[in-house]
């Protein structure tokens, strides 16, 4: 009887024909010498599965599994200088493409644990994450003069927690900027912070009938239209429920309809969070577990950085560090679809270690 590692029980869950499709249709395979694209796809997801350090122990580990490599679909064990020059050289246009058949797929296969606060209408959480790189040697990836980054916008699914759409840019690129880029389905609630707090941003999701719930700056100008009544029982921490409008020069231009402005007191931290919406239906109370709700973006940052490798990358070119991140995110998805279907019910970071192990 063969024996299969976990590792390779783990890559079997993952539709090979529906990736060997992409990877035809990408021609990435062109001149490849025996290092295809489904060869470095599964190296990638090792690395991260194994929390390799360099290309050195990406191959050494592949070369520990003597026997077991054609369960992967690998001929071969790769060389370092081989994982290097295909990072750097094959498109990560390919890896971008992949993930994101993979969460069609996973999304199709199995109903995502859904999260305790439900709503009719698709909730959003939208927020970017900062990667610092040392500017010597990631040249290309701008951002202060001392130090480089890359910026990873996010619009996450509050029902199945996983990523619907990942922008990369350089870490100079703003919130606001980034996620014009994003697109968003028409009738879903999209929340984000400050950062985000862009009225032509705003005008353009309004434009899109997309309702959203973004946190304001505190030197925003406006004039008050109407006061709603605070209920009288419930929701206490409710301070103000107002339709306004901007009065800013340049703000007015920008979006020209009333909105929305919540005040919320935080008890937990001691402080008012004051929200704007173009929702004008929803109880201020609901506005406020919306916006309460952003936390869950925060935590798939956390569990992405720490449980994989994505802070420090094994290439200094665009195109590596790319492909790694993307690489990264479909192992995201499998460790998520492994949690969900396994008997046992495994915290993330528990599960990640376990296999590692």
């Amino acid at each position: 009887m063969a024996n299969i590692t976990l590792f390779a029980q783990a890559i079997g869950k993952l539709p090979k024909e529906c990736i060997r499709k992409i990877i035809r249709e990408e021609k990435t395979d062109k001149h490849s010498k025996g290092y295809d694209t489904w060869s470095q796809f599964i190296s990638m997801m090792f690395c991260q599965f194994s929390g390799c350090d360099s290309v050195r122990d990406i191959s050494n580990g592949l070369n520990s599994a003597n026997g077991n490599l054609n369960h992967l679909g690998i001929c071969r064990a790769p060389s370092k200088s081989t994982v290097a020059y295909q990072n750097a050289k094959r498109d990560s246009g390919v890896f971008r493409r992949i993930f994101y058949a993979l969460l069609a797929h996973f999304g199709q296969q199995t109903i995502w644990q859904r999260t305790k606060f439900r709503f009719k209408m698709p909730i959003k959480l939208l927020d970017s994450s900062t990667i610092t790189l040392t500017m010597s040697l990631y040249e290309w990836a701008h951002y202060t003069t001392k130090k480089g980054a890359v910026k990873m916008h996010t619009l996450l699914d509050y029902d199945s927690l996983l990523p619907e759409f990942v922008n990369i840019t350089d870490g100079k690129c703003g919130d606001n900027r980034g996620a014009l880029d994003i697109p968003v389905s028409p009738h879903s609630v999209v929340v984000a912070d400050r950062g985000y707090c862009d009225f032509s941003l705003l005008d353009y999701w309004d434009s899109r009938n997309v309702f959203f719930v973004v946190r304001h700056r505190d030197n925003l100008l406006y004039s008050q239209i109407e006061e709603r009544l605070l209920p009288e029982t419930r929701a206490q921490n409710v301070l103000i429920d107002e339709i306004i409008e901007l009065t800013g020069e340049q703000t007015k231009k920008k979006y020209t309809k009333p909105l929305r402005r919540i005040a919320i007191w935080n008890d937990k931290h001691g402080y008012v969070v004051q929200l704007l919406t173009n929702n004008f239906k929803l109880s201020a109370s609901t506005i406020a577990q919306l916006y309460k709700a952003r936390w869950m973006i925060e935590i798939f940052f956390r569990n992405i950085k720490q449980l994989l490798k994505i802070k420090s990358f094994i290439g200094t070119s665009r195109n590596a560090v790319e492909t790694q991140i993307w690489t990264a995110l479909s192992t995201m998805l499998l460790l998520c679809l492994l949690k969900h279907i396994a008997k046992y019910k495994w915290g993330l970071a528990n599960l990640v270690v376990s296999l590692r192990l």
